[in-house]
C-alpha cells in the first residue's frame, strides 16, 4: 500500500519557464558547464534562484552521486531518543536498522548531536550544511521532526527514508510507516465481534500522523459496522473527564478504546473508582505496544518495529540505486495481541 501522491515534482522545463531561458541553458547550469557553454553569470544566478524557488531536484546528478559511495548508512533523532535500555520504544527500530546493515555490507554513523537548537532538538543542517553528507544516505526517525529539514533535504536531492508518517507541503517523504488504520480498524472489529455496540474513545494531547492514523481508522471501522460513539474523545476533546466516566458507569459505553497505556491505566483507575472492573464491566483496547501489567495483558496493537527498522535499511539502499524511488512509501502491518482485557458485552 503506498500513500496519495502529490502534485508531480518541478522538471527543467518548469525551470526553465521560470527562468525565462531554453531547456537546454537549465541543463548546462545544473551540470555545473556553464564556462565551456558561455552562459552568461545573470542567465545561470536566473535559472539557480528557480531552482530553489521551485525545489527543482536534480536526478541525473544525483545518480552520478550515488555511484561515490562510502558503504556508511546514517541514523538520526531529532530528539535525544537513543535507548538506555532494551524497553525504550526505538531499541528495537535500531536493532533492525543495525542487523540489516550488517547483512547487507554497510557501517552506520549514529548522528546523536547534529546541531544545536533549543529544548534538546537536534538539527541536521549547521551553518546551512547538511552534515549527513558524511553517510551515502540516511535513516531519520523521532517524534519532534523539524519539517522544514524534512523539505530541505527532499529538495536538495539527499536520499533519506524517515520511519512513521510525515506530511511536509510541497514535498513527498519517502516513510516507512507502521499501519495503524488498519491496525484500529482490526481492533474495533474484535470489539464488535464480542457484541459491543457502544464504544468510547480516549485521545491523547498529541496532533500528529500516527494519531491521526490511529482515530481515521478507528472511526471509519465504526461508521463501517453501523457502531455508535457518543464520547468526549471521539468528538475532538483530550483526556479522559469525569463526566464522561460516571456516564460510562450508567452503561453509556460496554468497550472503550484508548490511545496509550498511560491512558489505559488512568481510565482503569477511574472506573474503578466507581465500582467497575475491567474487562468484567468495560472492555478496555490500547492502540499502542502494551507489555503485560498487573498481571494482565491488554489487548492492543504491536509495531513490529525490528521489521520496519530492516525494511528502511533495504528502502535506502532502493533510493541509493534509484533516485526515482525516494517518492515511494511503505506501509507495514501491526499485529492485533490478545490480552486479557477484552470480553463479550454485559
Amino acid at each position: 500500500m503506498t500513500a496519495r501522491r502529490r502534485d508531480k515534482a518541478p522538471n527543467q522545463a518548469d525551470v526553465a519557464r521560470l527562468a525565462g531561458v531554453s531547456q537546454s541553458a537549465v541543463s548546462r547550469v545544473i551540470s555545473g558547464d556553464t564556462a565551456t557553454n558561455r552562459i552568461p553569470e545573470e542567465t545561470r544566478q536566473r535559472v539557480l534562484d528557480a531552482v530553489r524557488q521551485l525545489g527543482y531536484v536534480a536526478n541525473p546528478a544525483a545518480r552520478a552521486m550515488r555511484k561515490k559511495r562510502n558503504n556508511l548508512l546514517g541514523v538520526h533523532t531529532f530528539e535525544p531518543v537513543f535507548p538506555h535500555a532494551r524497553e525504550d520504544f526505538y531499541f528495537e527500530f535500531l536493532l533492525g536498522i543495525e542487523e540489516r546493515a550488517e547483512e547487507t555490507g554497510f557501517d552506520l554513523v549514529l548522528f546523536t548531536s547534529t546541531g544545536v537548537g533549543g529544548g534538546g532538538e537536534r538539527k541536521i543542517y549547521r551553518d546551512g550544511t547538511n552534515r549527513l553528507n558524511l553517510a551515502d544516505g540516511s535513516i531519520l526517525l523521532g517524534v519532534a521532526t523539524n519539517r522544514d529539514e524534512l523539505a530541505r533535504l527532499w529538495y536538495e536531492g539527499y536520499p533519506f527514508v524517515h520511519i512513521g508518517r510525515r506530511e511536509v507541503p510541497g514535498a513527498e517523504i519517502p516513510s516507512v510507516i507502521p499501519d495503524y488504520r488498519s491496525a484500529a480498524a482490526r481492533i474495533v472489529e474484535k470489539l464488535a465481534g464480542h457484541g459491543h455496540r457502544r464504544l468510547g474513545y480516549v485521545r491523547e494531547y498529541l496532533e500528529m500522523e500516527p494519531y491521526e492514523d490511529r482515530r481515521t481508522g478507528y472511526a471509519q471501522a465504526v461508521a463501517r459496522l453501523g457502531l455508535t460513539d457518543d464520547s468526549p474523545g471521539f468528538h475532538g476533546e483530550q483526556g479522559i473527564g469525569g463526566a464522561w466516566l460516571d456516564e460510562v458507569a450508567r452503561g453509556g459505553a460496554t468497550a472503550v478504546v484508548v490511545e496509550s497505556v498511560r491512558l489505559a491505566n488512568e481510565l482503569r483507575d477511574g472506573l474503578s473508582a466507581r465500582g467497575l472492573k475491567v474487562p468484567d464491566d468495560v472492555s478496555v483496547a490500547v492502540l499502542e505496544g502494551a507489555p503485560p501489567d498487573l498481571g494482565g495483558q491488554w489487548d492492543s496493537l504491536e509495531i513490529p518495529r525490528i521489521e520496519i527498522g530492516r525494511i528502511a535499511v533495504d528502502r535506502l539502499r532502493a533510493i541509493l540505486d534509484d533516485p526515482d524511488a525516494r517518492t515511494e512509501n511503505l506501509f507495514v502491518d501491526c499485529a492485533v495481541i490478545s490480552g486479557t482485557t477484552i470480553t463479550d458485552a454485559p
